[in-house]
């Protein structure tokens, strides 16, 4: 697992942290007992404070994708699949809210995007 930070970002940089170590266990890449990096380690890599992995590491502990074991580092937990599927809902909804406000801007009604919408459902 690969994160990427940008200082660019309006985001926090611990909240890029957890949002990317959330997006790689939701994607399969990080599964129940995976080590992460250390905290220390992670700081040192991306070039931020220890405070800042700190932060990312406890949310995800307090959301429920990690435990940290002291002394021993800090290990992904069981998926949770309803976490997973509130995931793809909220994803789904981001998308179909994109395509009804492109929809809108270019006056195309309801029934067409229902229509494509069907479409895309029946495809392989």
């Amino acid at each position: 697992m690969k994160i990427v930070i940008s200082n660019r970002s309006s985001v926090p940089i611990y909240e890029q942290i957890k949002e990317q170590v959330k997006a790689a266990i939701f994607a399969g890449q990080l599964v129940e007992d995976d080590m992460l990096p250390s905290i220390r380690g992670l700081a040192k890599d991306l070039k931020v404070s220890v405070i800042t992995t700190t932060r990312a590491y406890q949310d995800l502990e307090a959301e429920g994708f990690v435990i940290n074991v002291q002394g021993r580092g800090c290990f992904v937990l069981p998926r949770n699949v309803e976490l997973a599927r509130e995931n793809a809902l909220h994803k789904i909804e981001q998308a179909l809210q994109a395509a009804v406000t492109a929809a809108k801007n270019e006056k195309i009604s309801k029934d067409e995007v229902l229509e494509r919408l069907l479409i895309l459902w029946e495809e392989d």
